[in-house]
């Protein structure tokens, strides 16, 4: 019987008992280049992004039409990635996100009044200048949210990019509400309609850089002047009302092929032209293929990103850990963690 060795693998960091092994974090490498988000603008994110070329087809079709584009496939295909790839090509950067949940309304993609603020700061105002006080103005307690900037602040030539993320969450009736708004390309703020007495300026929620933009609003009514580029992904979890399809323009994203994987891995790895690395990092490609086509195409491409770049700080997925441990046993163990079917 093999003698076991309890050292700890030399690229752990934390261990058994109280002190981390291998000097802690000191034995921490560099971050994965997808991890690195100080280093990595909101603007590059999609720089690196690939998909089937005919498949643009569709895209440029949505952005002529102004028509919504229904983005499905399995999660990790890089649906999401794809609205930051089209706004970095065209210079509209950045890109506005909603992102769905079931608990999620029409409204909170429209705008936001946080009444219970003004009420607040209204009381603030009456203790400290009495009656004669001047109620704050309703739209400085207002929010556009991220359908209601898009509509507001895209303009002819500069429209902005909407990303509503995993649309098939939502409860029944948000894709139909959401055609509403889609057909009209205007929508009423109540609170304000009632103001007639001038235009009110709204700040918008800031998109993935941070920033805000005021937009005028007359008379309650957000109107687009230029309809925006409109990306809602889905991962197929539901089916969406026929009106709502009719309405939209529907782009299929397949799982990458051998040929697609294989340049993901070296765009995001840069792995060189060792030839001992690259038929190291074949044999986890091949077995990443032999694994999504057992689990139905239900593994993602960063999962596959995940192995190589373990393998590549000699964390071994293939071969051994070390020092008396059971090679195989931890290899699939390992394996195992890192490609665990997403659906």
């Amino acid at each position: 019987m093999a003698e076991t060795n309890s050292t700890p693998p030399s690229w752990w960091i934390v261990g058994p008992g109280n002190t981390p092994p291998n000097g802690g974090l000191a034995n921490l490498k560099e971050a994965p280049p997808w991890r690195t988000f100080a280093a990595t603008p909101a603007a590059d994110r999609g720089k690196d992004f690939k998909i089937d070329p005919k498949q643009f087809d569709v895209i440029n079709a949505a952005i002529w039409l102004r028509r919504p584009l229904l983005v499905r496939g399995k999660p990790g295909v890089g649906k999401t990635t794809l609205a930051y790839a089209v706004a970095r090509q065209l210079g509209l950067t950045p890109v506005l996100r909603w992102s769905i949940t079931s608990r999620t309304a029409l409204k909170d993609g429209l705008y936001s009044y946080d009444a219970i603020g003004r009420l607040q700061e209204s009381s603030l105002l009456r203790d400290q200048l009495g009656e004669a006080m001047t109620p704050p103005p309703i739209e400085a307690f207002m929010k556009l949210g991220p359908v209601g900037a898009a509509l507001a602040t895209s303009a002819p030539g500069r429209p902005r990019v909407l990303l509503i993320d995993e649309l098939d969450k939502s409860d029944i009736d948000l894709p139909n509400d959401l055609l509403h708004v889609f057909e009209e390309g205007e929508f009423t703020i109540p609170e304000l309609a009632r103001l007639t007495d001038r235009d009110r300026v709204v700040l918008t929620e800031p998109g993935d850089d941070g920033s805000a933009r005021p937009v005028s609003i007359e008379k309650g009514v957000v109107r687009c002047s230029e309809f925006p580029i409109v990306l809602m992904t889905s991962n197929d979890e539901r089916d969406f009302p026929p009106a709502f399809r009719r309405r939209c323009l529907e782009l299929d994203i397949q799982p990458p092929d051998p040929d697609d994987l294989a340049e993901i891995v070296q765009t995001h790895l840069k792995l060189g032209e060792d030839p001992e690395l690259r038929e190291r990092v074949n044999t986890i490609v091949q077995g990443f293929l032999t694994a999504r086509t057992e689990s139905e195409n239900n593994l993602a491409t960063d999962q596959l990103l995940h192995a190589v770049f373990l393998a590549l700080h000699n964390v071994d997925v293939e071969a051994r850990l070390e020092q008396g441990r059971a090679a195989p046993q931890d290899k699939d163990a390992l394996i195992r963690r890192l490609w665990r079917p997403v659906q």
